[in-house]
Protein backbone atom coordinates (compact mmCIF):
# COMPACT_ATOMS: atom_id res chain seq x y z
CA UNK A 1 0.00 0.00 0.00
CA UNK A 2 1.01 3.62 -0.55
CA UNK A 3 1.91 4.81 2.93
CA UNK A 4 2.48 8.53 3.35
CA UNK A 5 3.24 10.39 6.55
CA UNK A 6 0.03 12.00 7.84
CA UNK A 7 -0.09 15.71 8.65
CA UNK A 8 1.63 16.24 12.01
CA UNK A 9 -1.39 18.03 13.46
CA UNK A 10 -4.85 16.37 13.53
CA UNK A 11 -8.08 18.28 13.09
CA UNK A 12 -9.13 19.18 16.64
CA UNK A 13 -12.57 20.83 16.60
CA UNK A 14 -13.05 24.02 18.61
CA UNK A 15 -15.81 23.83 21.21
CA UNK A 16 -18.06 25.90 18.96
CA UNK A 17 -17.62 23.52 16.00
CA UNK A 18 -18.03 20.06 17.43
CA UNK A 19 -19.87 17.49 15.37
CA UNK A 20 -20.15 16.93 11.64
CA UNK A 21 -23.05 19.33 11.12
CA UNK A 22 -21.35 22.31 12.78
CA UNK A 23 -18.10 21.49 11.00
CA UNK A 24 -19.91 21.46 7.66
CA UNK A 25 -22.06 24.55 8.17
CA UNK A 26 -19.52 26.77 9.92
CA UNK A 27 -16.78 25.59 7.58
CA UNK A 28 -18.89 26.92 4.72
CA UNK A 29 -19.92 30.24 6.28
CA UNK A 30 -17.03 31.19 8.59
CA UNK A 31 -15.44 34.33 7.08
CA UNK A 32 -12.10 33.58 5.52
CA UNK A 33 -10.86 35.67 2.62
CA UNK A 34 -8.26 33.87 0.52
CA UNK A 35 -5.72 36.16 -1.16
CA UNK A 36 -6.38 37.06 -4.79
CA UNK A 37 -3.92 35.95 -7.46
CA UNK A 38 -3.62 37.03 -11.11
CA UNK A 39 -5.17 34.61 -13.59
CA UNK A 40 -5.99 34.13 -17.25
CA UNK A 41 -9.48 32.84 -18.19
CA UNK A 42 -9.73 30.26 -20.97
CA UNK A 43 -12.00 27.50 -22.24
CA UNK A 44 -11.58 23.76 -22.62
CA UNK A 45 -13.45 22.21 -25.59
CA UNK A 46 -15.25 18.90 -25.09
CA UNK A 47 -15.81 16.25 -27.78
CA UNK A 48 -19.59 16.86 -27.92
CA UNK A 49 -19.22 20.60 -28.59
CA UNK A 50 -19.72 21.81 -25.01
CA UNK A 51 -16.99 23.84 -23.33
CA UNK A 52 -15.62 24.19 -19.80
CA UNK A 53 -14.65 27.61 -18.42
CA UNK A 54 -11.37 27.62 -16.51
CA UNK A 55 -8.74 29.92 -15.03
CA UNK A 56 -4.96 29.61 -15.14
CA UNK A 57 -3.02 31.06 -12.23
CA UNK A 58 0.61 31.14 -13.46
CA UNK A 59 3.28 29.71 -11.19
CA UNK A 60 7.01 29.17 -11.02
CA UNK A 61 7.53 25.43 -10.36
CA UNK A 62 7.19 22.47 -12.75
CA UNK A 63 3.87 21.49 -11.14
CA UNK A 64 0.33 22.24 -12.33
CA UNK A 65 -2.43 21.74 -9.75
CA UNK A 66 -5.85 21.21 -11.38
CA UNK A 67 -8.75 21.91 -9.00
CA UNK A 68 -12.33 20.72 -9.53
CA UNK A 69 -15.32 21.86 -7.42
CA UNK A 70 -18.28 20.01 -5.94
CA UNK A 71 -22.00 19.77 -6.72
CA UNK A 72 -23.74 23.13 -7.11
CA UNK A 73 -20.49 25.08 -6.81
CA UNK A 74 -18.02 26.68 -9.19
CA UNK A 75 -14.35 27.56 -9.33
CA UNK A 76 -14.87 30.51 -7.00
CA UNK A 77 -16.20 28.38 -4.13
CA UNK A 78 -14.50 29.15 -0.82
CA UNK A 79 -12.71 25.79 -0.65
CA UNK A 80 -11.43 26.20 -4.23
CA UNK A 81 -10.09 29.67 -3.45
CA UNK A 82 -8.29 28.37 -0.37
CA UNK A 83 -6.84 25.43 -2.28
CA UNK A 84 -5.68 27.81 -5.01
CA UNK A 85 -3.99 30.00 -2.41
CA UNK A 86 -2.32 26.92 -0.90
CA UNK A 87 -0.93 25.76 -4.24
CA UNK A 88 0.21 29.24 -5.22
CA UNK A 89 1.95 29.65 -1.87
CA UNK A 90 4.07 26.67 -2.91
CA UNK A 91 4.79 28.33 -6.25
CA UNK A 92 2.73 25.93 -8.37
CA UNK A 93 0.71 26.74 -11.47
CA UNK A 94 -3.03 26.28 -10.89
CA UNK A 95 -5.99 25.54 -13.14
CA UNK A 96 -9.43 25.92 -11.58
CA UNK A 97 -12.00 24.22 -13.79
CA UNK A 98 -15.77 24.76 -13.82
CA UNK A 99 -17.98 21.81 -14.57
CA UNK A 100 -20.41 22.16 -17.47
CA UNK A 101 -22.54 25.28 -17.14
CA UNK A 102 -21.05 26.33 -13.80
CA UNK A 103 -19.58 29.70 -12.90
CA UNK A 104 -18.20 31.50 -15.95
CA UNK A 105 -19.26 28.49 -18.02
CA UNK A 106 -22.95 29.39 -18.06
CA UNK A 107 -24.24 29.15 -21.61
CA UNK A 108 -21.31 27.03 -22.81
CA UNK A 109 -22.76 23.59 -22.16
CA UNK A 110 -26.04 21.80 -22.80
CA UNK A 111 -24.89 18.53 -21.26
CA UNK A 112 -25.01 17.85 -17.52
CA UNK A 113 -22.18 17.19 -15.12
CA UNK A 114 -22.43 14.53 -12.43
CA UNK A 115 -20.41 12.23 -10.19
CA UNK A 116 -19.34 10.18 -13.21
CA UNK A 117 -17.89 13.10 -15.19
CA UNK A 118 -14.39 11.68 -15.17
CA UNK A 119 -14.21 12.06 -18.95
CA UNK A 120 -14.66 15.84 -18.59
CA UNK A 121 -11.80 15.84 -16.10
CA UNK A 122 -9.84 13.81 -18.64
CA UNK A 123 -10.44 16.52 -21.24
CA UNK A 124 -8.91 19.03 -18.83
CA UNK A 125 -5.89 16.79 -18.23
CA UNK A 126 -5.39 16.34 -21.97
CA UNK A 127 -5.69 20.09 -22.59
CA UNK A 128 -3.14 20.72 -19.84
CA UNK A 129 -0.69 18.24 -21.43
CA UNK A 130 -1.03 20.14 -24.69
CA UNK A 131 -0.68 23.61 -23.18
CA UNK A 132 1.94 22.77 -20.55
CA UNK A 133 3.79 19.61 -21.68
CA UNK A 134 6.65 20.13 -19.23
CA UNK A 135 4.54 20.34 -16.08
CA UNK A 136 3.65 17.52 -13.73
CA UNK A 137 -0.08 17.36 -13.02
CA UNK A 138 -1.54 17.05 -9.55
CA UNK A 139 -5.35 16.82 -9.60
CA UNK A 140 -7.44 17.93 -6.64
CA UNK A 141 -11.12 16.97 -6.60
CA UNK A 142 -13.68 17.98 -4.00
CA UNK A 143 -16.81 15.95 -3.19
CA UNK A 144 -18.61 15.14 -6.49
CA UNK A 145 -15.41 15.87 -8.42
CA UNK A 146 -13.44 13.66 -6.05
CA UNK A 147 -15.58 10.68 -7.04
CA UNK A 148 -15.33 11.58 -10.75
CA UNK A 149 -11.55 11.84 -10.34
CA UNK A 150 -11.30 8.41 -8.71
CA UNK A 151 -13.52 6.94 -11.43
CA UNK A 152 -11.13 8.38 -14.01
CA UNK A 153 -8.04 7.09 -12.21
CA UNK A 154 -9.49 3.63 -11.62
CA UNK A 155 -10.49 2.90 -15.20
CA UNK A 156 -14.20 3.20 -14.48
CA UNK A 157 -15.07 5.21 -17.59
CA UNK A 158 -16.71 3.76 -20.68
CA UNK A 159 -13.89 5.26 -22.77
CA UNK A 160 -10.43 5.73 -21.18
CA UNK A 161 -9.47 9.36 -20.65
CA UNK A 162 -6.28 11.27 -19.90
CA UNK A 163 -5.10 11.09 -16.30
CA UNK A 164 -2.94 13.28 -14.07
CA UNK A 165 0.36 12.22 -12.49
CA UNK A 166 -0.84 12.56 -8.89
CA UNK A 167 -4.19 13.08 -7.20
CA UNK A 168 -5.98 14.06 -4.01
CA UNK A 169 -9.69 13.28 -3.55
CA UNK A 170 -11.43 15.14 -0.71
CA UNK A 171 -14.66 13.71 0.76
CA UNK A 172 -15.52 11.61 -2.31
CA UNK A 173 -19.00 9.99 -2.42
CA UNK A 174 -17.61 6.65 -3.60
CA UNK A 175 -20.93 4.83 -2.96
CA UNK A 176 -23.58 7.06 -4.53
CA UNK A 177 -26.55 4.93 -3.47
CA UNK A 178 -25.42 4.94 0.17
CA UNK A 179 -24.90 8.71 0.01
CA UNK A 180 -28.37 9.27 -1.44
CA UNK A 181 -29.87 7.36 1.49
CA UNK A 182 -27.76 9.13 4.11
CA UNK A 183 -28.45 12.66 2.85
CA UNK A 184 -32.20 12.00 2.91
CA UNK A 185 -32.25 11.15 6.62
CA UNK A 186 -32.44 13.40 9.68
CA UNK A 187 -30.75 16.80 9.65
CA UNK A 188 -28.86 15.88 6.48
CA UNK A 189 -32.10 16.51 4.63
CA UNK A 190 -31.24 20.23 4.88
CA UNK A 191 -28.14 19.70 2.72
CA UNK A 192 -30.22 17.67 0.30
CA UNK A 193 -32.73 20.48 -0.13
CA UNK A 194 -29.89 22.96 -0.67
CA UNK A 195 -28.37 20.79 -3.39
CA UNK A 196 -31.77 20.35 -5.04
CA UNK A 197 -32.33 24.12 -5.08
CA UNK A 198 -28.98 24.71 -6.76
CA UNK A 199 -29.43 21.90 -9.26
CA UNK A 200 -32.92 23.07 -10.25
CA UNK A 201 -31.56 26.59 -10.75
CA UNK A 202 -28.93 25.16 -13.11
CA UNK A 203 -31.66 23.46 -15.13
CA UNK A 204 -33.67 26.69 -15.33
CA UNK A 205 -30.58 28.53 -16.57
CA UNK A 206 -30.01 25.98 -19.33
CA UNK A 207 -33.66 26.22 -20.35
CA UNK A 208 -33.55 30.04 -20.31
CA UNK A 209 -30.38 29.99 -22.42
CA UNK A 210 -32.12 27.78 -24.99
CA UNK A 211 -29.71 24.89 -24.47
CA UNK A 212 -32.20 22.21 -23.32
CA UNK A 213 -35.98 21.75 -23.44
CA UNK A 214 -38.08 22.27 -20.35
CA UNK A 215 -38.76 18.56 -20.12
CA UNK A 216 -37.55 17.45 -16.69
CA UNK A 217 -40.20 17.14 -13.93
CA UNK A 218 -38.45 18.31 -10.76
CA UNK A 219 -39.73 20.04 -7.63
CA UNK A 220 -38.18 21.77 -4.63
CA UNK A 221 -38.95 19.11 -2.01
CA UNK A 222 -37.85 16.02 -3.92
CA UNK A 223 -35.04 13.78 -2.73
CA UNK A 224 -31.64 13.77 -4.38
CA UNK A 225 -32.32 10.23 -5.57
CA UNK A 226 -35.60 11.31 -7.16
CA UNK A 227 -33.80 14.25 -8.78
CA UNK A 228 -31.16 11.90 -10.16
CA UNK A 229 -33.93 9.66 -11.45
CA UNK A 230 -35.80 12.56 -13.08
CA UNK A 231 -32.90 14.60 -14.47
CA UNK A 232 -29.31 13.43 -13.94
CA UNK A 233 -29.83 9.92 -15.26
CA UNK A 234 -31.99 10.98 -18.21
CA UNK A 235 -29.76 13.89 -19.30
CA UNK A 236 -26.62 11.84 -18.67
CA UNK A 237 -27.61 8.81 -20.72
CA UNK A 238 -28.37 6.40 -17.86
CA UNK A 239 -31.46 4.22 -17.54
CA UNK A 240 -32.43 5.56 -14.08
CA UNK A 241 -30.90 6.59 -10.77
CA UNK A 242 -29.94 3.02 -9.90
CA UNK A 243 -28.11 2.63 -13.19
CA UNK A 244 -26.36 5.98 -12.67
CA UNK A 245 -25.28 5.08 -9.15
CA UNK A 246 -24.06 1.63 -10.16
CA UNK A 247 -22.02 2.87 -13.12
CA UNK A 248 -20.61 6.03 -11.56
CA UNK A 249 -19.71 5.05 -7.99
CA UNK A 250 -15.92 4.94 -7.69
CA UNK A 251 -15.97 2.32 -4.90
CA UNK A 252 -15.66 -0.61 -7.27
CA UNK A 253 -12.79 0.95 -9.23
CA UNK A 254 -10.35 1.95 -6.49
CA UNK A 255 -8.37 -1.25 -7.03
CA UNK A 256 -7.61 -0.09 -10.57
CA UNK A 257 -5.98 3.22 -9.60
CA UNK A 258 -2.49 3.46 -11.16
CA UNK A 259 -1.65 6.99 -10.03
CA UNK A 260 -0.36 7.85 -6.51
CA UNK A 261 -3.55 9.09 -4.86
CA UNK A 262 -4.63 10.37 -1.47
CA UNK A 263 -8.24 9.97 -0.37
CA UNK A 264 -9.13 12.27 2.50
CA UNK A 265 -12.39 11.56 4.31
CA UNK A 266 -13.82 12.57 7.69
CA UNK A 267 -15.69 10.09 9.84
CA UNK A 268 -18.34 12.64 10.81
CA UNK A 269 -19.30 13.72 7.29
CA UNK A 270 -23.08 14.14 7.62
CA UNK A 271 -23.95 12.68 4.23
CA UNK A 272 -20.96 10.71 2.90
CA UNK A 273 -20.47 7.45 4.84
CA UNK A 274 -16.83 6.59 5.47
CA UNK A 275 -17.09 2.81 5.74
CA UNK A 276 -17.28 2.23 1.95
CA UNK A 277 -13.85 3.88 1.68
CA UNK A 278 -12.43 1.35 4.12
CA UNK A 279 -14.28 -1.70 2.80
CA UNK A 280 -13.44 -1.10 -0.87
CA UNK A 281 -10.55 -2.95 -2.46
CA UNK A 282 -7.85 -0.38 -3.10
CA UNK A 283 -4.81 -0.18 -5.31
CA UNK A 284 -1.40 -0.18 -3.59
CA UNK A 285 -1.07 3.38 -4.91
CA UNK A 286 -4.02 4.65 -2.84
CA UNK A 287 -3.40 6.24 0.56
CA UNK A 288 -6.61 6.53 2.60
CA UNK A 289 -6.59 9.19 5.31
CA UNK A 290 -9.56 9.01 7.67
CA UNK A 291 -9.87 12.05 9.92
CA UNK A 292 -12.09 11.71 12.99
CA UNK A 293 -13.53 15.21 12.60
CA UNK A 294 -14.14 17.63 9.77
CA UNK A 295 -17.71 17.18 8.54
CA UNK A 296 -18.17 17.66 4.80
CA UNK A 297 -15.13 19.72 3.75
CA UNK A 298 -15.31 21.85 6.89
CA UNK A 299 -12.26 20.71 8.86
CA UNK A 300 -12.21 23.48 11.45
CA UNK A 301 -9.44 23.01 14.01
CA UNK A 302 -8.48 24.85 17.18
CA UNK A 303 -4.74 24.20 16.75
CA UNK A 304 -4.17 26.24 13.56
CA UNK A 305 -4.32 29.96 12.74
CA UNK A 306 -7.67 30.76 11.16
CA UNK A 307 -8.94 27.32 12.26
CA UNK A 308 -8.56 25.93 8.72
CA UNK A 309 -7.13 22.41 8.81
CA UNK A 310 -7.92 21.39 5.21
CA UNK A 311 -5.48 23.77 3.46
CA UNK A 312 -2.84 22.64 5.96
CA UNK A 313 -3.52 18.97 5.12
CA UNK A 314 -3.58 19.65 1.39
CA UNK A 315 -0.25 21.45 1.50
CA UNK A 316 1.21 18.49 3.41
CA UNK A 317 -0.08 15.83 1.01
CA UNK A 318 0.85 17.84 -2.08
CA UNK A 319 4.43 17.92 -0.81
CA UNK A 320 4.34 14.21 0.12
CA UNK A 321 3.08 13.16 -3.32
CA UNK A 322 5.53 15.36 -5.18
CA UNK A 323 8.40 13.80 -3.23
CA UNK A 324 7.53 10.32 -4.43
CA UNK A 325 10.20 8.78 -6.63
CA UNK A 326 9.05 8.38 -10.22
CA UNK A 327 6.15 10.82 -9.90
CA UNK A 328 7.38 12.93 -12.78
CA UNK A 329 8.37 11.90 -16.27
CA UNK A 330 7.77 8.16 -15.82
CA UNK A 331 4.18 8.64 -14.64
CA UNK A 332 3.55 11.22 -17.33
CA UNK A 333 4.56 8.76 -20.03
CA UNK A 334 2.64 5.90 -18.41
CA UNK A 335 -0.69 7.71 -18.19
CA UNK A 336 -0.67 10.02 -21.17
CA UNK A 337 -4.21 9.47 -22.36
Amino acid sequence: MLILAPPPLPCLPPRWARGGHLQTILGNYLPDEAPAHPFHPFRIPLPDGDQLAARHYPGETDVLVLIFHGLGGDDQAHYVRRATATARRQGHHVWTVNHRGCGDGRGLAAGPYHSGSGDDLGAAFAAARERHPGLRQLALGFSLSANALLLNLGGGLAVPAARPDLAIAVNPPVDLAACSRTIHAGMSRLYELRFIRRCRRAIRERVADGLIPDAYPTHALMSLRDFDDAYTSKAGGFRDADDYYARCSARGHLAGVRVPTVILQSKDDPFIPWRPHVEALKSPLVHLHLEAHGGHMGYLSRNLPGHRWLPYALEHYMAELLRLRGAGKELHEGHEG
